[in-house]
Formats: C-alpha cells, structure tokens, sequence
C-alpha cells in the first residue's frame, strides 16, 4: 500500500510541475508578445514622426547613445551612415530642420516577415521586408531591414538602424498582396 501511495504521490506532483511549466510558458509567451508589441510601435512611431518632421518625437524613439548606428543605401549606389547618437542627431535633426514641410515620400509603409530575436530582458534584434511606396502610391521599392533595439530606462529604443534598398525593381502595388517574402533572387517578382 504504501508503495502505491509513493507512486500516486509521484504522479500527482509530475502533473503538477507539467501544469505549472505550461502556465509559466504560457506567461512567457504573453510576455513576449506584449514586447513585440512596444518593439513595433517605436518602430512604427519613429517612421510616422520622421515623415511629420516632428523632430522631438524622432527623437524620442532613439538610444541616444555613442554606439548607435544608422546605414541606408542611396539610389545612386552608394550608402550613409551615422555612428553615435550626436552623429545621427547632427544628419538626420537637419534634415529634419531643413525640410520642415510634412510631405512623405512614401506615404505608404508596408512591414512584413518580421523576424525577432531577443537575446535577453533588453535587447532584440529584428529583421524583415520593407515596401516603400512612391508619392503616387502606383510603386513600391523593396527594402531589407535590420534593427537593434536595447530597452533603456523600462522603454524600447532603436540602437541601430540598417536598410537595404532596391531602387532599380519597382513593385507595382497591385502585386504587393500577393507578396509574402522577398528573397534576393526574386527582385520583386512573385
């Protein structure tokens, strides 16, 4: 009998620990998905209030720190890039200063494939596909890219920036539903 007990109390806390490990996975995920969220809306709210020119919002969504990092490639083949924070403030806050008038180029932003990885508590790193649509809204340009986001003070902040596009491909907008993934060899083409 008392064999019997042992074995039934056994079974009984190994179902316990199972329940509880799958409610603490559950909480996790939860948690996670709640991070992917902030993550996205500083993503989102960096792109919408750089187009305003809305200089004190840009801001706010950066690490300004000696390590961040901005690098975009430029339709003529070459690419800038900025290291440190007073860099990026310097570039990108005059042109911002210069170019007041709220007009995007891209009135249209379209994220897809986003890929995340969180390496601990405070950092992630994300990747995914990119279509920028011209002033018209008829194109797009495809772009890769990359960000480094590090949470500062309970807040999530870009720390690096890179972006990769393919100016020469254009993407009629009628076709972008249809597009899941762009890989390299695709060039846009379903």
């Amino acid at each position: 009998m008392k064999t019997l007990s042992v074995i039934l109390l056994g079974i009984l806390l190994c179902t316990s620990c199972k329940d509880k490990a799958k409610e603490e996975g559950a909480v996790r995920e939860a948690d996670l998905e709640k991070e992917k969220k902030a993550i996205t809306a500083v993503i989102e709210n960096e792109t919408k209030s750089f187009f305003a020119r809305d200089y004190n919002a840009w801001k706010s969504n950066y690490a300004q720190t000696d390590y961040a990092f901005q690098a975009w490639s430029n339709n003529d083949g070459t690419f800038d890039s900025n290291v440190g924070w007073e860099d990026i403030n310097k570039q990108i806050g005059k042109y911002i200063s210069d170019n007041p008038e709220p007009v995007s180029s891209h009135p249209i932003v379209e994220r897809k494939n986003m890929k995340f990885k969180f390496f601990d508590d405070n950092v992630a790193y994300l990747t995914w596909d990119q279509f920028n649509s011209d002033k018209m809204e008829k194109n797009f340009h495809h772009s890769k890219e990359v960000r480094v986001m590090e949470k500062i003070n309970g807040e999530w902040k870009i720390v690096c920036v890179s972006a990769f596009w393919d100016y020469k491909h254009l993407i009629p907008a009628s076709k972008l539903p249809m597009i899941k993934k762009i890989a390299n060899e695709s060039r846009g083409k379903i």
